[in-house]
């Protein structure tokens, strides 16, 4: 995989709770070596104003599956 690559994420059959999602989008990040998108992706959810809007941000990081 390349670096400029984003790592997948599946969301599909599994907890649709964002703070289980966010849970699995930091690990995912973690493990392709991205840690340090890891808050900025955080802080960026939680301020956000909807689940939809929280959606997009992560998707933003993260192909989705």
């Amino acid at each position: 995989m390349e670096r400029n690559q984003k790592p997948s994420v599946k969301l599909i059959g599994e907890d649709g709770n964002i703070f289980s999602i966010l849970g699995r989008v930091n690990r995912a990040l973690k493990e392709d070596g991205k840690e340090e998108q890891t808050k900025e992706v955080s802080e960026r959810v939680m301020a956000s104003s909807s689940y939809g809007e929280a959606l997009q941000i992560i998707m933003e990081y993260v192909e989705v599956e």
